[in-house]
C-alpha cells in the first residue's frame, strides 16, 4: 500500500513538472516593476545548482537594473544605429529546417504587432525594442571564460540559463533569452568593464510580463520528437510525429 501511494505521488509530481516546464514561455513585453531582491537572490541560487563539466561552473553573470539598465540600453541602441552588429560568435542558421523555424517565429511575431515583411524600418525599430530589454526592469548578461574552444562552457551556460528561467517561472515571473543583446558584445563589455576574454553568450531579460501585450506569448510551437531524436536499441519507443 505504501509503495502504491509513493508511486502515485511520484507520478503526480512528474506530471506537474512536465506541465510546469511546458508552461514556461518567452514574453517580449514587460512592466517596469522591479522584482523583490529576495526573489532575485533565490533565482540566482537555483541557477547556481546547474550541472557543469567537471563542476567548472563556467558562468560569469552580470545583473543590471535601474538607471544602469537605461544607460546600457541607450549605449546599445546608439551602437546599433551607428555601426550595426558586432557579435562574439558567428550568426549562421545554415540551410533547411533551422532557418525555417526561425523565420516562422519572426513572421508570427511581426504579424502580431503589425510589422509587414517589407517594412524595414519597422523591423529595425523592433530590434531597438529588443535593446530596450522589452521594458523589463532587469537583465542578466551571461559571459563564458576562455576554456578551450568554449563549446563545453556554452553547454554549461545553457543548463544555468534553463535553471534561471524555470526558477523565474516558479516564482510567478518571466524571462526571455535575448541573443540580440549578444550581437553587440563589445559595447556590453565596455559598459560593464568586463575583460575582453569573456565572451557574451546571451542575456536573460526578466521581470513581470505585460499580459496585455500581443506578444506576451507568441507560442511558436516545437518540432515533433521524430525530427530531433534518433532511437538506437530501445524496443517499443515510437516517437511522435
Amino acid at each position: 500500500m505504501f509503495r502504491a501511494r509513493t508511486v502515485a505521488r511520484m507520478s503526480t509530481h512528474a506530471q506537474e513538472l512536465s506541465d510546469f516546464i511546458r508552461s514556461r514561455h518567452s514574453p517580449r513585453a514587460f512592466v517596469p516593476e522591479p522584482l523583490p531582491v529576495e526573489v532575485i537572490e533565490q533565482v540566482l541560487i537555483d541557477a547556481q545548482s546547474a550541472p557543469s563539466n567537471s563542476n567548472t561552473q563556467p558562468w560569469n553573470v552580470h545583473l543590471v537594473g535601474g538607471e544602469k539598465l537605461k544607460e546600457l540600453s541607450a549605449a546599445l541602441i546608439k551602437e546599433f544605429d551607428t555601426n550595426g552588429l558586432n557579435p562574439d560568435f558567428t550568426i549562421d542558421y545554415g540551410e533547411g529546417i533551422h532557418p525555417q523555424r526561425s523565420q516562422h517565429l519572426a513572421a508570427k511575431m511581426y504579424g502580431l504587432i503589425g510589422i509587414a515583411r517589407e517594412d524595414a524600418e519597422g523591423r529595425k525599430e523592433f530590434v531597438r525594442e529588443n535593446l530596450r530589454f522589452f521594458g523589463a526592469p532587469h537583465t542578466a548578461l551571461l559571459f563564458i571564460p576562455p576554456l578551450g574552444d568554449r563549446i563545453r562552457a556554452s553547454f554549461d551556460q545553457g543548463t544555468y540559463a534553463e535553471n534561471f528561467l524555470l526558477s523565474l517561472t516558479a516564482h510567478g515571473y518571466h524571462g526571455v533569452p535575448q541573443g540580440m543583446v549578444s550581437l553587440l558584445a563589445p559595447t556590453v563589455r565596455e559598459f560593464l568593464g568586463v575583460d575582453e576574454d569573456q565572451k557574451l553568450v546571451t542575456a536573460i531579460t526578466f521581470g513581470k510580463a505585460d499580459e496585455t501585450s500581443p506578444i506576451f506569448n507568441t507560442n511558436p510551437g516545437r518540432a515533433p520528437l521524430s525530427e530531433t531524436v534518433t532511437v538506437h536499441g530501445i524496443d517499443g519507443l515510437e516517437l511522435r510525429k
